[in-house]
């Protein structure tokens, strides 16, 4: 199993969006920061959380040049009613088989349970910031900003 650390330059992937979109990382390598940030499922009360956390300060990402990726083995159709139920501005992508999030060691308990893990990425594609912690979903969202600020 793969463990991405900081330091490390992020694995490229291509995954589809809620649209069914390909979406490739290295899409916005040279333009844009990236925060990916992996979780468990869609709906559930830690994971709707996090991600209105994320959507209540996708401006504050805006502003420092990041974008936005949240990833879990939901499917697209799931997605887009997450995305539409919440009104998420940001980018949602399904990694069905967990292909990405092993690559990545985003796991918890045991590496069998999806993790609740987030790497912050610059534009060159290195990870400057990871961020693990199932409990305490909305601390991703400060952790990665500071980390982001404090980069630029």
């Amino acid at each position: 199993m793969g463990k991405v650390n900081v330091g490390d330059i992020a694995p490229d992937f291509e995954l589809k969006d809620k649209d069914g979109n390909l979406v490739k990382l290295s899409g916005f390598r040279g333009e844009k920061s990236v925060v990916v940030y992996f979780y468990p499922k869609d709906e559930t009360p830690g994971c709707t959380a996090q991600a209105c956390s994320f959507r209540d300060s996708y401006e504050d990402f805006k502003e420092v040049g990041a974008e936005v990726i949240g990833i879990s083995s939901d499917g697209s159709s799931s997605h887009s009613g997450f995305a539409a139920n919440h009104r998420l501005p940001f980018i949602l992508l399904s990694d069905p088989i967990g292909k990405v999030r092993k690559e990545y060691g985003a796991y918890d308990l045991f590496g069998m349970i999806p993790g609740r893990v987030t790497y912050v990425i610059d534009k060159q594609g290195k990870v400057i910031h990871k961020f693990d912690s199932q409990m305490s979903p909305t601390k991703h969202i400060k952790e990665s900003l500071a980390s982001l600020k404090k980069a630029s």
